[in-house]
């Protein structure tokens, strides 16, 4: 059975435009997830990448363009400047990272985060947003707190493996065979791969 380490942050448009399709992927092919929320700041500043206020305009100006035509595509809704990005993930990160402890899914999870940020309007790094989020996917909304100290240690912990494992951008999904994929764009690759194309 495979097992794919998926490297993501909750502020990523590109994560949420990835939707379920990591879940359906690994459903179809038994293969197992490991949710691994990293800081995106850290991992950039790590492997030479740029936050996106310090990219040229032209880079930007794509990017805009580029998550427009991809929210019509998957027909996803999308906001293209959300009130409340950017946010702080780590304190939604760190909850979601103590409901996978306690053994719940959180795939459902993390989509509701990132519908929240990209679709809703809503900021996750508000406690009582993120406690709302928990409790509508059926988590106990008490992890926003008492998760805080093991959350942030595992945190630090997902950005070493991040850069260990060659991840530079997110989403990155890395196989346990030594596969790497960039991109929700890239999800299509990463199903033929487990299918056992190459």
């Amino acid at each position: 059975m495979a097992r794919i380490d998926y490297y993501f942050t909750l502020i990523s448009p590109w994560c949420y435009l990835a939707g379920d399709r990591l879940e359906r992927i690994a459903a179809r092919h038994g293969a197992t997830v490991a949710y691994r929320p990293v800081d995106p700041a850290q991992l950039f500043a790590r492997t030479g990448g740029l936050p996106l206020a310090q990219r040229h305009e032209s880079r930007r100006a794509y990017r805009l363009q580029e998550l427009r035509r991809w929210s019509a595509d998957l027909g996803m809704p999308l906001t293209l400047h959300p009130r409340h990005f950017p946010t702080n993930p780590a304190p939604a990160a760190y909850a979601l990272i103590a409901a996978q402890k306690a053994g719940g899914d959180v795939g459902p999870l993390a989509q509701a985060f990132l519908r929240a940020c990209w679709a809703e309007e809503r900021d996750i790094a508000d406690d009582a947003t993120i406690r709302d989020i928990l409790a509508a996917c059926g988590h106990d909304p008490g992890l926003a707190t008492s998760g805080l100290f093991a959350g942030a240690e595992a945190y630090e912990r997902n950005l070493e493996a991040a850069v260990e494992a060659g991840a530079f951008g997110l989403p990155f999904y890395a196989v346990d065979d030594g596969e790497r994929f960039w991109g929700q764009d890239r999800l299509v690759q990463l199903d033929r791969h487990l299918a056992g194309g190459r």
